[in-house]
């Protein structure tokens, strides 16, 4: 279990920190969604377990070319 990953750790492929934040909060709003239809209680925030689920490589950050300055 990885406590509070570096952002540098997160980040690969010249990926930005608002790509970061944009995919977790997608994340957190899905597991969100998920534990309200299923009616289960989170044990953790979905903020953390998204970055965690980022970290760890089950979910993968994907930019929009068109939108690189």
């Amino acid at each position: 279990m990885m406590l509070r990953p570096a952002v540098c750790q997160i980040l690969k492929n010249n990926e930005s920190y608002y790509s970061l934040v944009i995919a977790v909060a997608k994340r957190a709003r899905e597991i969100t969604s998920e534990a309200f239809e299923n009616k289960t209680i989170l044990d953790e925030k979905p903020v953390k377990t998204a970055v965690d689920e980022i970290a760890n490589g089950e979910f993968k950050i994907v930019e929009d070319p068109s939108l690189r300055v």
